[in-house]
């Protein structure tokens, strides 16, 4: 009898704890179960160097989402973005590819624009920019001095 009884505490402890565990694994990787909070969208570059999959968004330096894929349609980048629902982008808004820093990572910048329309879910932000290229800048600016 007694040993029945400890089997069913250290059953129920153990589902305990394999709960928690589950529950914590979700919430500090950051797991969106469902994708609710969030709104998917597109963005389309001439250049992404450098930006990789899981990079952040920003609006005015707050993290507003993160870079969920990275592919190749017609000879463009197309970037897949996750946003917070809870913030508002307008359909004219300005996705560019900026650095941290000097040498830091690259992150999504998104500029608002004035519309009254918002993103909805799998909408595309049209105005985009590009990654800057050091590589490229150096050497347009030593090639054009001839």
């Amino acid at each position: 009898m007694f040993a029945k009884k400890t089997e069913m505490i250290v059953g129920v402890f153990m589902i305990v704890g394999i709960a928690a565990l589950v529950y914590l694994s979700f919430s500090l990787g950051k797991i969106d179960i469902g994708g609710s909070g969030y709104i998917k969208a597109t963005a389309s570059f001439d250049s992404i160097t450098g930006l990789k999959k899981g990079a952040t968004i920003e609006i005015a330096g707050v993290q507003v989402g993160k870079v969920t894929g990275i592919g190749l349609e017609d000879d463009m980048a197309l970037v897949e973005l996750s946003i917070n629902k809870e913030v508002p982008i307008t359909d004219d808004a300005i996705a560019s590819v900026r650095t941290n820093g000097v040498i830091g990572e690259k992150y999504v910048k998104i500029t608002p624009g004035g519309s009254d329309d918002y993103l909805e879910d799998g909408d595309s932000i049209i105005d985009t920019e590009s990654s800057i290229s050091i590589e490229e800048l150096i050497s347009k600016y030593i090639f054009e001095k001839e």
